[in-house]
């Protein structure tokens, strides 16, 4: 590891948050296509297996709110809103790929997709969206400190947004690694915890999740973990136990026994 990537490996800064607007460019080419490309462009095949995680650690803090208009960043299908469809008026997803831009509706609420800008600049009024849904999309994104403070200014009063994402440095991201896109790499749990704070937002609900001993187990006894009210339940209460033991960037065995993820329910006040 080079001296000028120790900084972010130990986890004391955000690699990609301070680039300039050329490699930001370069990253946004990388990653356009990055989830579709790893099996999620079939939708015939596409399956989403977060609802409980999601009922869990998210819509239950928000289950007395209704919403006009909602944004879905990075959101794919949508399939996220499901459990609170009844609730929502109007759809945005806001997603690069191409793969995911066909519907317009989610069971019966009005969807529009838009692309997003390279810069991180969205394409939406001030105070425009009642819910900001941000699930595993971060990590994804260069400059995250100017995107999340995009989704405040966009955010009506009173607002939420319901933001997760891996607090581990997902290996070295320097070199391929199977079954991820090229440029995500995870952002440690301080800093995620400083942006979200310094924009402004409040934070309402804050757990941890993704344990890994739970969904290798869950993979071998075929069960969908984070889609399973147990096993969910089980993951927050591991994850809240070993929570002792997070470090960003895992290198030896025993720091694989905590939670690789931060649950958010923020709002605008």
């Amino acid at each position: 590891m080079s001296e000028n990537m120790s900084k972010y490996f130990l986890g004391k800064e955000l690699y990609g948050d301070e680039f300039s607007l050329e490699e930001i460019e370069d990253w946004y080419e990388d990653e356009a296509e990055g989830y579709a490309n790893l099996g999620a462009s079939d939708k015939a095949k596409y399956k989403y297996i977060y609802d409980e995680l999601n009922k869990w650690h998210g819509f239950k803090y928000i289950l007395k709110k209704n919403f006009n208009e909602v944004l879905g960043v990075g959101s794919a299908y949508g399939h996220e809103f499901e459990p609170i469809i009844n609730r929502i008026d109007k759809i945005t997803i806001l997603d690069p790929s191409e793969s995911f831009s066909n519907a317009t509706e989610i069971l019966g609420s009005p969807c529009k997709y838009v692309k997003p800008n390279a810069d991180g600049n969205m394409p939406f009024d001030d105070y425009q969206f009642d819910l900001i849904t941000s699930l595993g999309v971060m990590h994804h994104i260069p400059n995250v400190s100017h995107v999340m403070s995009e989704c405040y200014r966009c955010l009506n009063k009173g607002g939420v947004m319901l933001l997760r994402e891996p607090i581990i440095s997902m290996g070295d991201w320097t070199k391929p690694r199977k079954g991820l896109t090229r440029r995500e790499r995870g952002i440690p749990i301080n800093i995620i915890g400083r942006i979200v704070r310094d924009i402004g937002f409040d934070i309402k609900h804050e757990s941890l999740c993704f344990f890994p001993l739970v969904m290798m187990l869950s993979n071998k006894v075929g069960v969908a973990a984070y889609d399973n009210y147990i096993v969910t339940m089980a993951d927050a209460l591991l994850s809240r136990v070993f929570s002792w033991n997070i470090k960003y960037h895992r290198t030896k065995f025993h720091e694989k026994f905590a939670p690789t993820s931060i649950y958010y329910v923020l709002e605008k006040q």
